[in-house]
């Protein structure tokens, strides 16, 4: 099977996946720069996106990694949901944005029909928002694998997520040939980031010791501390550069295993 994968980078998290004949979009976020008032957190968008809404076509699904975070669900992201034929998120989620989201919790399953026959398969993977001890501040999070002949064979994105137990797992079990990594080492609430800094990035790539890597959401937002170029520096001096694709926002990018 060609696993050949086309991602167009469109800003922060929102990616446009684009394999064996399927069009997948992850975390929707499409509003202009403002700023956003989270109560103890206010978050600063720097970038809108480099297409908008009405130009992104047909979805066959979107991928959610949770709702509660403007950077991660925007207004204009919101309202691109429902055009989506199905939604896959954290059951939190799916409680709070009505019953055209479906819950899917770590290492669950799902398939969705490949255009000429054949399936996708859709897991959850476990993701952590931050440092132990988080998850009561900043909520559930989920990750994804997407599979051809079997799951979790082609696509890995981690979601907001540090790297942790949850993902070293997701390592051992499966052996995707693309990992797409929210990295930018954010920080809101305080000397500690959110998702993963460049350490956490290098600790996936060397435990998805086959896989080509992409990173995205570091850009475009004020709480990000460490760009895509501080990423692709640090692969550099490690003798990881061969393994680390750049995106550039709004231009497609084909990526062969």
């Amino acid at each position: 099977m060609n696993a050949n994968t086309t991602l167009t980078l469109i800003g922060g998290p929102t990616v446009l996946i684009e394999l064996a004949g399927l069009r997948l979009l992850t975390d929707p976020t499409f509003d202009p720069p403002g700023r956003y008032d989270l109560g103890s957190v206010t978050l600063v968008k720097q970038a809108g996106p480099a297409i908008a809404a009405d130009r992104i076509g047909a979805l066959d699904a979107i991928l959610l990694t949770h709702d509660q975070h403007a950077d991660n669900l925007d207004q204009a992201g919101r309202a691109l949901l429902a055009k989506a034929k199905r939604v896959f998120s954290t059951p939190i989620a799916s409680r709070r944005l009505g019953g055209g989201v479906e819950s899917l919790v770590s290492w669950q399953t799902v398939e969705l029909p490949r255009p000429g026959g054949g399936k996708l398969f859709v897991t959850g993977t476990p993701a952590r928002h931050g440092p132990a001890g988080i998850e009561a501040i900043t909520g559930d999070v989920t990750g994804f694998l997407l599979g051809l002949d079997k799951p979790g064979d082609a696509v890995y994105i981690s979601g907001d997520t540090v790297w942790y137990e949850g993902v070293a797992e997701v390592a051992r079990r499966y052996r995707p040939k693309l990992i797409v990594l929210f990295t930018g080492a954010a920080q809101t609430r305080g000397k500690f980031h959110l998702t993963m800094n460049n350490n956490d990035a290098i600790d996936a790539a060397v435990a998805f010791k086959d896989s080509k890597v992409v990173a995205v959401h570091n850009h475009g937002w004020e709480h990000f501390k460490e760009s895509q170029d501080d990423l692709a520096q640090a692969f550099t001096a490690l003798g990881l550069a061969s393994r680390l694709e750049l995106l550039e926002a709004g231009v497609a990018k084909t990526i062969t295993p």
